[in-house]
């Protein structure tokens, strides 16, 4: 039986609202929803003095409520958990903080939304609570952030212009970032510091990190394509590079397909990279894209907590080119694209209305731990593009 049926005092708990993006998400509530509209949302961290001053400081209404849990402390999150229909946590590394809140929101069927991009942490997490979300109703959907809402719902909207088009799904699809402008943040390299201090620790868990199929319920596909070299591609008209966000979102959009029935089919390969442009010019700025990929996840960058000012966040932006190819010959192109610093100016609007989306929208979703597109669906477009700055367009005429 669903526990989370029985009324809830809240319907959404920011998690983390102290911290950089938590505080993001908790600022675009505040702004679009107030307190006392028709979206009850409260703010929660570790310190209610914090807590106090982000709330004033973000202009937040001074009834907002406020509710002090800690990562470590199993008991506060039990409790914070069974007052929300949902809990939004923005508190990584989730291989470091994470797994206590998804267990207690798994525990008491509490919906939950977070910002994982940690593979292997959300590999165990599916292994360790999926059966018992499944028991109490608790949807739990991971990486609804900017990792990976634009692209397992991009990869979505151009696959159900195929099938309105075709009758059928596109076998092979392409996702090509051609325009990302941004900063990562201290939370996002000490994510990957986690990963990779994890194989480290553990070097069989390299495997399950470089297989594309790893988040898919056992279910081994066909062999995909290597987006792993800068290589000149006659279908951009210029040279492509790795794209430090393809291992996660690869996994996640095989997950998507295979939680969809293999709506795509069981022979369908994707890949993702990062378009840089023709001539010399492309091949040098490839070159330097791949250099910042292959680095991902080493020493150095920011520390958490930090990220991109104001500015940079407004001044930020991305274009995504979704390129769906019919095995009758057709193609559908599709463009996706977000107003601000896609980690934190967009992420902060994307997983604040994945969460009301979850809670409001998609009633019949099933408990168990999911990825956003079988999640969400296409309930999430309407929002991601009147409320979140998000366009969604077919560009070609095929």
């Amino acid at each position: 039986m669903r526990l989370v049926s029985e009324p809830r005092e809240l319907d959404v708990i920011v998690f983390g609202a102290t911290g950089f993006t938590g505080r993001l998400v908790a600022q675009y509530l505040a702004e679009r929803y107030g307190v006392d509209g028709d979206v009850r949302w409260a703010m929660a961290g570790r310190s209610q003095d914090k807590l106090e001053t982000v709330r004033n400081e973000i202009g937040a209404p001074a009834n907002t409520p406020l509710i002090v849990a800690d990562s470590d402390d199993e008991g506060s999150l039990r409790e914070m958990a069974t007052r929300a229909r949902c809990v939004l946590t923005t508190v990584g590394p989730y291989t470091w903080y994470g797994e206590k809140l998804l267990a207690a929101a798994a525990a008491t069927g509490t919906d939950y939304v977070d910002l994982c991009g940690e593979v292997l942490w959300m590999r165990e997490m599916i292994s360790k609570y999926h059966e018992q979300a499944a028991e109490t109703g608790a949807r739990i959907v991971h990486s609804t952030g900017f990792d990976s809402i634009p692209f397992d719902h991009g990869v979505l909207f151009a696959q159900q212009a195929a099938e309105e088009r075709f009758g059928s799904a596109c076998q092979r699809v392409r996702t090509r970032v051609t325009d990302m402008r941004g900063t990562m943040s201290g939370g996002t390299a000490a994510s990957g510091k986690a990963t990779m201090q994890a194989v480290q620790a553990d070097p069989t868990l390299f495997a399950p990190l470089i297989d594309p199929f790893s988040l898919s319920e056992g279910f081994e596909g066909p062999a995909q394509p290597d987006g792993d070299h800068v290589i000149e591609e006659e279908l951009m008209g210029g040279w492509v590079a790795p794209f430090f966000m393809a291992p996660i979102n690869t996994k996640n959009i095989h997950r998507s397909n295979t939680l969809m029935g293999h709506r795509y089919g069981e022979d369908f390969q994707y890949d993702e990279m990062f378009f840089a442009g023709p001539g010399d010019a492309g091949r040098q700025l490839a070159d330097m894209m791949a250099a910042m990929a292959s680095g991902m996840g080493g020493e150095g960058g920011p520390e958490p907590g930090e990220g991109p000012s104001k500015e940079e966040r407004e001044a930020g932006g991305y274009e995504l080119l979704v390129i769906g190819s019919h095995p009758d010959g057709g193609e559908v192109r599709a463009k996706v694209t977000g107003d601000k610093d896609p980690g934190y100016g967009s992420t902060s609007k994307i997983i604040a209305e994945a969460a009301l989306c979850l809670i409001d929208d998609r009633p019949d979703t099933a408990g168990g731990i999911w990825t956003p597109a079988p999640a969400l669906g296409a309930a999430l477009f309407p929002r991601l593009i009147e409320r979140a700055g998000m366009t969604f367009d077919l560009v070609d005429d095929a």
